[in-house]
């Protein structure tokens, strides 16, 4: 009996020897106080826990089994001190530490974000990088935050109860096998639902479950666009076409405009040659505006088509951004997708009545707009002017500077000589107001007639006279009597007895003579030299 009782405190020394401090053991619940429960690790004392340390301590109930942290083996009073809550992060920390050894998932939930990416609760607190994280968290992190996750560990200090999540890892680990099979399931021509990953300047990144595909700026709408952001965002779901497939390298070409008809297949229905039509300018260059007659149908207003009258510069004179302007079609293009337009022709042409309002002849009142080196530019009426050359100014006279006989603003009166309505030009006369002087003087003016003539203007060469009005001749200075001085002997405005050498009517040029003696030979000379 005694060597049985031996025995038997032996046994239970040896148990006590097994429980150390900082293990967890299974205890019993023997007691359940108003703020402390007594558990029963079968050690020579029990233990009292916190009710605290229970997280639904209102359905603990006596006998209930319940792991446990031993802290201390003995305190001041002999009891054991245990720990409930202790012996759940020791556990989950067993379980986490498994996980990241094995590369197992773990579960958890999204909490919060913070900066550098988000705050997840697998237990305890972990930290979920951006660059660890799939994009659809960040695009719906409110929709995310109540569901459970799977993400994978990729670094744990236990010491320091960090840990660093990643959801992009566990991706990584299927993707090879659903990149395949998802490549085996595209074909050409397919409608697939994707959101979107990226946006560039060329266009946007899709994912549609594990394969990215490239939506080019240009399939993206049959209109003009000039970023990809004007009508996608980050993360937006969106359905796409699949335009062509590469395997070897992993590429594929997405449509969105292609889900719609081309608009340009109807368009010569639509807008045939000739048709009025309304728009809105949508871009201004140097030579024309664009107008967006519909979503994806542009056409060119050239600067050239734009007003009849006005000299414009550039568009922006007339058309602004935004502007809904009318317009006529004058030419399509189906192939290259160009249709031309105009603006001038909703008015009335007036080159077209210009024969027929200015006949050749007629004397009309114009306003000097312009003045140059070769002639006046007259406005006869809004974006109609003709050009006065300077060899229609007068019929005897003619000036280096213009501008002395011509102010702009000047209203004048003018003789229509010719028009060419075909290339918008119209010639103008002044001296036409008055007869030609020259058609007389074959009969008025004869060789060898003696005549009084008044110095206008001399030369090194000679003295120009004047007959009378409108009609000049030349004395030349072999014509003069030697050894003169023509600037002491001759004044201008003074009048002086000469003889007609030659009358050229053709080429109208008068050859006088003021010597004062002279032989018929000297004469007949002077005849040849200015024939020849």
């Amino acid at each position: 009996m005694q060597k049985v009782k031996e025995d038997l405190e032996a046994l239970y020394e040896q148990s006590f020897k097994d429980i150390k401090k900082g293990d967890v053991v299974t205890g019993v619940i023997i007691e359940i106080g108003r703020n402390e429960v007594v558990v029963d690790i079968g050690y020579k004392s029990e233990g009292v826990i916190h009710i605290d340390e229970f997280k639904d301590a209102s359905k603990l109930k006596v006998g209930d089994e319940t792991e446990v942290l031993l802290e201390k083996v003995e305190d001041e009073s002999g009891s054991v001190v245990l720990s409930k809550e202790k012996a759940g992060q020791m556990k989950f920390w067993n379980d986490i530490v498994a996980a990241f050894s094995e590369e197992k998932s773990v579960t958890g939930k999204l909490i919060r974000r913070i900066k550098g990416g988000f705050s997840v609760d697998i237990g305890v607190e972990g930290f979920l990088p951006t660059s660890q994280s799939d994009i659809k968290i960040i695009a719906d992190f409110e929709n995310m935050v109540s569901k459970d996750l799977e993400f994978k560990i990729i670094k744990l200090n236990k010491m320091r109860r960090n840990v660093v999540l990643s959801r992009k890892a566990l991706f990584q680990k299927t993707q090879a096998a659903d990149r395949e099979k998802l490549f085996e399931e595209l074909t050409e021509g397919q409608i697939r639902k994707g959101f979107i990953k990226n946006l560039t300047d060329f266009g946007a990144f899709v994912d549609l479950g594990g394969i990215d595909g490239l939506l080019h700026i240009t399939d993206i709408s049959w209109g003009r666009i000039s970023h990809p952001s004007d009508v996608l965002s980050l993360g937006q779901e969106i359905e796409v076409m699949i335009l062509s497939i590469d395997k070897e390298k992993n590429r594929v070409s997405l449509g969105l405009k292609q889900k719609t008809p081309n608009p340009w297949l109807a368009i010569d229905e639509k807008y045939p040659v000739g048709s009025k039509i309304k728009g809105k300018v949508v871009n201004i260059t140097a030579y024309g505006a664009f107008v967006e007659l519909e979503e994806g149908i542009e056409g060119l207003m050239h600067i050239s088509q734009m007003s009849w009258t006005k000299k414009i510069m550039h568009p922006s004179e007339i058309v602004k951004i935004g502007d809904v302007v009318e317009a006529i079609v004058l030419s399509l293009e189906k192939g290259e997708g160009k249709i031309s337009l105009g603006m001038k022709q909703l008015e009335v042409n007036p080159w077209e009545k210009v024969e027929e309002k200015y006949p050749v002849g007629a004397k009309i009142k114009g306003i000097v707009r312009n003045i140059t080196d070769y002639g006046v530019f007259v406005e006869m009426e809004e974006g109609v002017d003709g050009l006065v050359h300077v060899s229609d100014l007068s019929w005897s006279t003619r000036t280096n500077d213009l501008s002395k006989m011509f102010k702009k603003g000047d209203e004048i009166e003018i003789v229509v000589i010719s028009i060419d309505s075909d290339n918008k030009k119209i010639s103008l006369g002044v001296k036409q107001l008055t007869p030609d002087p020259w058609e007389e003087l074959a009969d008025k003016y004869k060789d060898e007639m003696d005549v009084e003539c008044k110095v206008i203007k001399i030369t090194k060469f000679g003295i120009f006279v004047e007959l009378e009005q409108g009609v000049e001749g030349l004395i030349h200075v072999s014509e003069l009597d030697e050894g003169v001085d023509i600037e002491k002997k001759y004044k201008i405005g003074t009048k002086i007895a000469a003889k007609i050498v030659k009358i050229d009517l053709q080429g109208r040029k008068i050859s006088l003579s003021a010597k004062e003696s002279g032989n018929e030979q000297e004469k007949e000379e002077v005849k040849n030299k200015d024939k020849n």
